[in-house]
């Protein structure tokens, strides 16, 4: 073969080796709003800088909460578990990149044999023991013609960016229902201080109804009143109590420790409800964990593709094998040498159909995985126009209950005191009571309701995560776990 058509097949080779058989990528595309509906007039020009990335739950300005949020990712065993499924999609990434360059092993043997006294074609009658002693080293690397293997790690690359896409995902929901948790044990606080408060008043009105019966001013149907309201109340407290021994409970499997050995003192705070304005639609897309992994998945799924098209195509390897291969111990004399050098080239002629079926699998992941994308993406609009509208109308009715208390605060003292002067039946204490209670726990209720709606609206919006955050390439396929 002369010089130029050596060089001239080198160079087919090199251009065959820049092929590649997946389609472009594109990120699937989705219905994206100009404006959120529910937003409100008191959306800020600039929302997205009023979540802090990383610690958003210091907004709420809680010192126990604060202190509780960062065991999770210390103690937390279904983070930890996700963490290893990510440090497996790594593991695969940097297996799928290694067949990218050539494959070199090393090996020996040293036996001894026994051939048979009538094998046909006997190697040396005169021997019935032998050595058969070797050491060689083989190389191979297969020529990425189609882009086979550069789709291969590419797909392991991107799958393992939407595994730490999931694990950010899985921290923000642990995070998210920790603050849940958290703000619903504080108004159970709450509402067993209330119910404590309530049960003390309602002792007392009892008392004062059983002086009057025994002073034969009123009936014994006042008294039955003013006990059943007594019991009433006593049986909410425990209800209440049970509620918050619940909640802590759950708050314990949180950050790791039984709950056997995990408490939270009791403690009646004010809460501190931090508006999160949800920003422009289309930053979403960049500060959800969630769709960033549907979309690496799409991206993996479209490699997919490329892979299963390369299978119908010829695959050439270069191959090297060499060594010393000796019947004695004595290796390693230039006489014993022996190699072999030359290409490979497998080309599939029939399969049944079998590289056929692959390519259209192939094909049907990428039209699964870009309507995932979509769905994931509508899915995540929804959680941003529901928290919104919660918060929006959940501040609108905490403000009206408030006043309903007062209302509610002066009927019962003017009830208590037609009572005492003897111009009211204690029916009227009892509605007024129980309209006041009511009213009450309406008011807690909708506080709670609003610190769990900033939650929600700050787990929509991803938690002041970003894409920026998902790992780069070579940081997709890097081992070691940062734990």
């Amino acid at each position: 073969m002369s010089a130029n058509r050596l060089m001239a097949s080198a160079a087919a080779v090199l251009a065959l080796t820049g092929c590649n058989l997946a389609p472009p990528y594109r990120t699937p595309l989705a219905p994206v709003p100009v404006a959120y509906k529910e937003a409100g007039p008191w959306q800020p020009a600039r929302p997205a800088d009023d979540l802090s990335r990383g610690a958003w739950w210091e907004l709420f300005g809680d010192e126990t909460l604060n202190g509780l949020e960062p065991q999770i990712d210390a103690a937390n065993p279904d983070l930890a578990a996700t963490v290893a499924r990510y440090d497996q999609a790594r593991a695969f990434a940097a297996e799928a990149g290694a067949s990218l360059y050539p494959q070199v092993a090393a090996g020996g043997q040293l036996t001894t044999d026994r051939q048979s006294k009538d094998r046909p074609l006997r190697i040396n009658p005169d021997h019935t023991y032998y050595g058969a002693n070797d050491v060689a080293i083989s190389a191979s690397y297969e020529l990425d013609l189609w882009g086979k293997l550069r789709n291969q790690a590419a797909a392991g690359r991107a799958t393992a960016q939407a595994s730490a896409a999931d694990l950010a995902t899985v921290r923000l929901s642990l995070q998210a229902e920790l603050a849940t948790d958290y703000w619903a044990l504080r108004g159970a606080d709450a509402q067993v201080q209330l119910l404590t408060d309530t049960v003390a008043a309602y002792q007392k009105a009892f008392d004062l109804t059983e002086r009057r019966f025994q002073g034969k001013i009123v009936s014994s149907l006042d008294v039955s009143r003013a006990k059943t309201q007594l019991r009433a109340a006593q049986a909410s407290l425990a209800t209440a109590s049970a509620s918050r021994a619940l909640l802590e409970h759950a708050i314990a499997t949180l950050v790791g420790k039984p709950a056997s050995d995990f408490s939270i003192p009791p403690k009646v705070i004010a809460f501190t409800t931090p508006d999160i304005p949800p920003g422009l639609p289309s930053d979403l897309l960049q500060r959800r964990p969630d769709i960033a992994s549907a979309e690496r998945a799409a991206k993996a799924a479209n490699a997919g593709v490329g892979v299963a098209r390369a299978a119908f195509y010829p695959s050439l390897s270069l191959n090297l094998l060499g060594g010393f291969q000796s019947t004695h111990l004595s290796l390693f004399n230039l006489s014993d040498t022996f190699w072999t050098l030359g290409p490979g080239l497998t080309l599939p002629l029939f399969e049944g159909g079998r590289l056929k079926a692959q390519e259209s699998a192939a094909y049907a992941r990428l039209r699964e995985a870009g309507d995932t994308y979509r769905s994931i993406v509508l899915k995540a609009f929804q959680d941003v126009e529901d928290q919104a509208a919660l918060s929006r109308q959940l501040a609108q009715a905490s403000a009206d209950e408030e006043d309903g208390v007062k209302a509610a605060q002066h009927t019962l003292e003017v009830a208590l005191t037609l009572y005492r002067m003897g111009a009211a039946s204690y029916l009227d204490v009892v509605v007024a009571q129980t309209a006041l209670l009511q009213s009450q726990q309406t008011a807690l209720d909708l506080r709670t309701r609003r610190q769990l709606a900033a939650v929600g609206m700050i787990r929509a919006l991803g938690g002041g995560w970003d894409a920026k955050d998902l790992p780069s390439d070579g940081e997709a396929t890097r081992l070691a776990a940062n734990r």
